[in-house]
């Protein structure tokens, strides 16, 4: 048992206490990509949830060394092009053990941009190259604060390695957010991808 101050009991036999609360993923949507230029989630983002998580998961590209990104509506999807500036870093290891990095990119980050936010750089378009990650939209139906986001993302980088990066920023924005759209920077691509909501 572990006890943490106050008294309250986090941990018992293994298990979380009964009054702790652990939130709960509600799969909402599954959208699968074949040869598509994107996959757009146009309903379900209301203020139902607190936050909305997106899986990606083995998105390929038919296009080589092209990124992966999204980018936010405020219309229902008619445009994406919500203000947004974020911060990017990396991690990546070539497969012949000939460079490493732990950077931070400044070509993926946005300083007040519409354009799309990347999650990935550069993915291969081998038959076993993809990126794969998760997604998270914090309160998007708030009309009072922006729309801060976070996202983990691995892919297989074109010049054969992983890489695994991160970002976060925030739309700048109090209107409500109601779509979000996902695509390569050039080309059609294969994948799915999965919308939660999160209690």
């Amino acid at each position: 048992m572990a006890i943490v101050s106050g008294g309250t009991t986090l941990i018992d036999n293994g298990a979380l206490d009964a009054g702790v609360s652990t939130g709960s993923l509600t799969l909402l949507s599954t959208q699968t990509a074949s040869s598509s230029a994107s996959l757009s989630f146009t309903s379900g983002i209301d203020s139902t949830y607190d936050s909305y998580v997106f899986k990606y998961i083995e998105c390929n590209p038919a296009t080589n060394a092209t990124n992966f990104e999204f980018n936010l509506s405020t219309d229902g999807g008619s445009t994406y092009a919500v203000t947004k500036t974020s911060t990017h870093f990396w991690s990546y290891h070539k497969e012949d053990d000939s460079t490493t990095s732990l950077d931070y990119w400044s070509g993926g980050d946005l300083a007040q941009g519409t354009g799309d936010q990347y999650l990935s750089y550069q993915t291969a378009n081998d038959a076993d190259a993809h990126v794969s990650g998760t997604l998270q939209i914090f309160n998007p139906s708030s009309t009072t604060f922006v729309k801060h986001y976070i996202a983990r993302s691995l892919s297989y980088w074109d010049q054969n390695a992983p890489f695994d990066q991160y970002v976060a920023g925030y739309g700048n924005t109090t209107s409500a957010i109601d779509a979000v759209q996902f695509s390569f920077s050039s080309g059609n691509f294969d994948g799915i991808i999965k919308m939660y909501g999160v209690v």
